[in-house]
Order: C-alpha cells, then sequence, then structure tokens
C-alpha cells in the first residue's frame, strides 16, 4: 500500500450494490459525463469500479441480477 493510499472498508452487499450502480451509470447509461464536472471524476469512478470487478465473483455468476437484489434487499432499510 503506498503512503497515500485511503482503505475503506466494505460489506459484500454495499459493494456488490455500489459496482453495480457504477456499472449501469456506465455502460448502460453512459451517465458519468452527466454526472462530473471534470475528467478528474471520471477517472476515479472508473478506478472504483474496476477496484470493486477485481474483488467480487458474483457479476461472473449466471445468477448476478438475483445476487444484486438479495444484497439491495438485505441493505434497504427495516420499516
Amino acid at each position: 500500500m503506498e503512503q497515500d493510499d485511503v482503505r475503506i472498508s466494505l460489506t459484500q452487499d454495499e459493494a456488490l450494490v455500489l459496482f453495480e450502480w457504477l456499472w449501469r451509470i456506465d455502460e448502460q447509461t453512459d451517465r458519468f459525463g452527466d454526472l462530473v464536472e471534470d475528467e478528474a471524476e471520471r477517472r476515479a469512478l472508473w478506478n472504483l469500479t474496476c477496484l470493486l470487478e477485481r474483488e467480487l465473483v458474483q457479476p461472473f455468476s449466471a445468477n448476478y441480477a438475483e445476487l444484486v437484489e438479495q444484497a439491495r434487499s438485505r441493505l434497504r432499510d427495516k420499516e
């Protein structure tokens, strides 16, 4: 770890939901351009997506959509 690195701890559910959102915003809607004010922000979001992709195995599962929905369900506030 480089001296300037920041470590963030996420649960599997948080990482999966965040990855899905980042991927959907970038790949399906190409809205990163609408969300960022500077190319550095786009790069940071892409880098975060890549870091999550390296850590997660769920995106390669046949039941990926179901896994994402289960993770979302566990993260939602209980009423």
